[in-house]
């Protein structure tokens, strides 16, 4: 510790909870798939020892504070409550001893539940519609005990399914279970709970928020009978456990929200129809006298979802100014969260203005990273992207409601850049049973990561690349201003190849595979644009060419296609001062399923509140001189004016060899899809070899 940079002094030093004291001030905060109880799994609820796996190497590697992601009080398959598995907090017992080794602490995170946040699927959905399927199947999924909300309203997935109001009764069962399960995790050696959550919109924020809180009983109507079941839940958990138990409220200083499923955008000037600062001042000071002993804040609800879930749009350390403003007001300790930069964190712990930084994502990444920047090897530190491909990828476009494939559902939490996260069983590394030569062709993301799997596994390799920059097309999708993380991973990649004993043949093109000296080889040579055959498309530059720089245009620029690159140079157009226009065949932005709401959302609103042109279920005819002739769903032709026209319709996949036995195709070469397909991908081919 004596070693570690002074500017990142201030997070090494302790902290107390109530009576626990923390060794330092970062927080391993929750995120949804880690709960040590499983998630989400026919099984019910069990002790998740990959989940025990995850936080034990993090222990391991200096986090102060661990809070597991959200443990439902009630089964989600077949409604067994969690304090019903005694055998699971027996197991729990024996995992604390384990933690308590490393130096760290441990608090379990419990949820009320959703309510309207559910991410009710597509596959669930038309089951709850239908009176009859939803009583066929509530023995096994009680579709309207997940979404039962405060008062009757839309779910934020699915706007066609109102969402029953909670009885009293049910209210009383969730309280009564909050203080049933906490008393079993302190009796386990949990250092503390985290009530879930008084935040982001979920059901005991729901209740707090009079914009969704529409009930006549003592829960609805004033201040504090809106807050009265989030008062009542900690008065039972205290009474069960004792005062000196730790109890942290998961919280939403601000609601950020304009209305239903309509976020504020940073700085913009609107009115919060949620809860604003003024109410969170005193609802702060309430909670804390209610007995919670930390709050655990950011900002946003799922209508505003980037705020809690911040993607790389959102400016690093988004809710610090908020949530220190609201540390003003409690005399409790009050940790924040929100792509916190760890100098900046630090710098605000040593000045008062929080006690400690939550951080999520880059734990899922890098299990070792706190490790690397007490020992200064900050380079070494493999970077989160904000993606949210692997651990949060709830999808929705208009009309449709979770989109998220069921596997993802079932699986959340794991990391598009390290397959292990959550999937040691699947992704490990284990030595090679022969040693080969190992050819990659191709030196983009899926080539590079090909390479150290196989070199780590102790392969001869070499990697060749036609051109004379490793990166491949993420050169090109990470030269938005927005995208520093990304340009910080190709960095991170070719640091980590020169750990290797791996071959690096640049300036060289591979046409032919067969004159390679090699037992396997791997090709990773992507995929090539596609065009649109319509009069006038030579005047058009494609998305690549221009993200590369290779390409200028106009001030008035028609980008075809509102995919997520087309939105992508959208929203850096107009960051530059530059007026987009966008044509989009789809009947919404981004409808491809995998990309998290709270990414779509944000560029979603945003284009919305800058009034940046959208032209949906429409298709480019021709591109004119200074101008582009669109044709809409009801077969009306438009004419725009362009200065230029932005080419971002799609890919093809453009292997330089087919596979056959030694011979491997990856990526985007094989199938067009995202970072999490190209990596994963590199290693479910390479673990075999």
């Amino acid at each position: 510790m004596n070693n570690i940079d002074q500017k990142y002094g201030a997070l090494f030093t302790p902290w107390k909870i109530g009576n626990v004291e923390i060794k330092n001030r970062i927080v391993m905060c929750p995120m949804g798939g880690t709960s040590l109880f499983g998630w989400f799994e026919l099984t019910g609820c069990h002790f998740d020892r990959e989940a025990a796996k995850l936080f034990l190497k993090r222990a391991k590697n200096n986090v102060g504070l661990i809070i597991p992601g959200i443990a439902p009080l009630r089964d989600t398959f077949f409604g067994r409550w969690l304090w019903q598995n005694e055998k699971m907090f027996d197991e729990l017992r024996v995992f604390m001893d384990e933690i308590h080794k490393t130096g760290a602490k441990l608090f379990i995170q419990l949820t009320a539940g959703m309510g309207r946040s559910w991410a009710i699927t597509e596959l669930v959905a038309p089951l709850h519609k239908n009176k009859f399927t939803r009583a066929l199947i509530k023995p096994i999924i009680d579709t309207s005990h997940e979404l039962a909300s405060p008062s009757p309203q839309p779910s934020r997935w699915a706007h066609d399914i109102e969402c029953p109001e909670m009885t009293k009764e049910q209210i009383h069962e969730i309280i009564e279970a909050f203080a049933k399960t906490a008393k079993l995790c302190r009796d386990a050696g949990v250092d503390g709970v985290e009530v879930h959550a008084v935040h982001e919109g979920y059901l005991l924020d729901q209740f707090a928020i009079e914009f969704f809180n529409k009930r006549t009983d003592e829960y609805g109507g004033s201040f504090e009978n809106r807050y009265r079941f989030a008062k009542e839940v900690v008065s039972a958990i205290k009474e069960a456990c004792g005062e000196d138990f730790p109890v942290s409220l998961r919280y939403s200083v601000e609601s950020k929200m304009k209305g239903f499923c309509e976020g504020a955008m940073p700085g913009e000037d609107y009115t919060e129809v949620g809860r604003n600062m003024e109410e969170s001042e005193r609802a702060a000071k309430y909670l804390e006298e209610a007995g919670y002993d930390m709050l655990n804040a950011d900002n946003g609800t799922y209508d505003s979802w980037y705020w809690a879930h911040p993607p790389m749009y959102m400016p690093e350390n988004c809710n610090l100014e908020d949530v220190a403003h609201i540390k003003k007001f409690v005399n409790i300790p009050v940790v924040c969260a929100g792509r916190m930069d760890p100098e900046v964190g630090a710098r605000a712990v040593e000045e008062g203005r929080i006690d400690a930084v939550g951080i999520a994502r880059q734990f899922l990444v890098d299990p070792e990273w706190v490790t690397k920047m007490i020992e200064d090897r900050l380079e070494d530190i493999k970077p989160c992207i904000c993606c949210h491909s692997g651990c949060f990828n709830f999808s929705s476009s208009k009309g449709h409601a979770n989109t998220q494939d069921l596997t993802d559902t079932m699986g959340l939490a794991r990391c598009a850049l390290n397959p292990e996260t959550m999937q040691s069983k699947k992704y490990k590394l284990e030595p090679a049973s022969k040693k080969k030569k190992i050819a990659v062709i191709g030196g983009g993301i899926g080539g590079m990561e090909a390479a150290l799997v196989c070199a780590k596994r102790g392969h001869e390799v070499t990697l060749y690349e036609k051109s004379d920059k490793l990166g491949g097309v993420f050169i090109a999708a990470a030269a938005p201003s927005f995208k520093e993380k990304d340009r910080a991973l190709i960095a991170w990649y070719i640091r980590e190849l020169s750990k290797y004993p791996i071959e690096l043949k640049m300036n060289t093109e591979i046409s032919d595979t067969s004159a390679l000296d090699a037992d396997e080889i791997i090709v990773a040579t992507g995929a090539v644009a596609k065009r649109i055959p319509v009069p006038g498309a030579e005047r058009a530059v494609e998305a690549i060419d221009y993200l590369l720089g290779n390409a200028e245009v106009g001030d008035k620029v028609a980008v075809i296609g509102g995919g997520l690159t087309g939105c992508e140079i959208a929203y850096e157009l107009y960051l530059k001062g530059k007026s987009p226009v966008i044509v989009e065949m789809q009947d919404d932005l981004i409808t491809a399923k995998g990309i998290c709401l709270a990414n779509t959302s944000y560029l979603r609103d945003f284009f919305k509140t800058n009034k940046v042109p959208v032209y949906l279920e429409t298709s480019l005819s021709e591109i004119g001189e200074g101008s582009v002739t669109v044709k809409n769903k009801e077969g009306v032709e438009l004419k725009l004016d362009a200065d230029s026209v932005i080419l971002s319709v799609g890919y093809n996949s453009a292997p330089v060899a087919k596979r056959g036995r030694h011979v491997h195709v990856i990526g985007d070469a094989r199938k067009v899809g995202n970072l999490r397909s190209v990596i994963w991908g590199a290693w479910d081919v390479c673990m075999k070899l």
